[in-house]
């Protein structure tokens, strides 16, 4: 008979293991709590658990992905596998973020949470645990986000539903596979390295910015002078503003003379963008030297602009590490 596997769960905090107060949910159960819960699991491997902090999602910052994967780190040797328990609003962003902090990791490391809380009648609490301590113990590879029974690529990982238990889906990037009945369903296993490669640095300094019809080019101009890089969500595949309201194009070039990153992409949220279609887009990559996103998820661009930030300011190297893809973070090349 074979050993079970040892699992390591990391407690953050979010509604799985929230508790309604006077002021709504707020996160009060610890990892180990969790688990008493659901005792079944013991019946899939050995499970210890490490309290990191109890947050609202809402509150996780890069600084907060950066523990989460320094505990991964100091363990690595003695557990098989991870599951992080994490709030759904900002669960992309750390899936994201642990993507480019932990690369190329041979062992899975799973995210999960719940859109209700572990102590509700009705719950995804228990179920998306089962499933993420099942694909944790499994010989699947590398960072991934598992609810509602979808093992998704962490680089690729959004929350499209804000309260239904359908809550992520897996963008540009087919799911790695299904969990049914406590059993995976894998399509695809994500390449890994014979030693995980970790990260600790990150520049927090990248701002996003979200074109609306009719905005002046004011907002790009202050998010520019008080940040290392900006991410512009325009429309469709992409493109810069003409009109006189503001001249983004400006506004942009005096940003990137100034040494600042400026990354297009779009907000749309499937098959990503093309500068080159329309002349608002291919007039400004033309002649200006911007990065493309292309298929990558908002989620991903943010974080993977702060680890590149947080290894170089060198504009070449900025560039090359940019393009080059990360846990299937990027398919379309320049």
């Amino acid at each position: 008979m074979m050993e079970k596997k040892k699992i390591l769960l990391i407690g953050t905090g979010g509604t799985i293991a929230s508790e309604m107060g006077e002021n709504g949910l707020s996160p009060e159960l610890n990892s180990e709590q969790l688990l008493k819960y659901i005792p079944d699991i013991s019946g899939i491997c050995k499970i210890s658990c490490c309290q990191l902090f109890s947050l609202d999602s809402t509150n996780i910052q890069p600084k907060h992905w950066a523990r989460v994967a320094e505990a991964i780190r100091e363990n690595y040797r003695e557990y098989d596998g991870f599951v992080i328990a994490h709030g759904t609003d900002t669960m992309a962003y750390t899936a994201a973020g642990l993507s480019y902090l932990i690369q190329g990791s041979p062992k899975p490391i799973v995210l999960t949470g719940a859109q209700k809380p572990i102590g509700f009648e009705t719950t995804d609490s228990k179920q998306n645990l089962r499933d993420a301590v099942t694909v944790a113990a499994s010989d699947m590879a590398g960072v991934m986000l598992v609810f509602n029974g979808k093992i998704i690529m962490g680089t690729r990982a959004r929350k499209t539903h804000s309260k239904s238990f359908e809550a992520f889906s897996s963008i540009n990037y087919p799911l790695l596979g299904m969990v049914r009945d406590g059993r995976i369903i894998r399509y695809i296993r994500p390449e890994a390295r014979a030693v995980p490669q970790f990260y600790d640095r990150m520049n927090p300094r990248v701002a996003l910015m979200k074109l609306i019809p009719g905005a002046d080019c004011g907002a790009a101009a202050y998010l520019l002078e008080h940040n290392d890089a900006l991410i512009i969500e325009s429309f469709g595949v992409g493109g810069l503003p003409t009109y006189k309201a503001g001249d983004y194009y400006e506004t942009v070039k005096a940003g990137l003379e100034n040494g600042k990153v400026v990354v297009m992409t779009t907000q749309v949220e499937n098959e990503g963008s093309d500068l080159s279609v329309y002349h608002v887009g291919s007039s400004i990559k033309r002649n200006l030297p911007i990065l493309e996103a292309y298929d990558m998820t908002t989620e991903a661009v943010c974080a993977k602009l702060m680890w590149i930030l947080g290894q170089t300011g060198d504009r070449k190297w900025v560039e090359e590490l940019f393009y080059t893809p990360v846990a299937c973070d990027i398919l379309v090349g320049k």
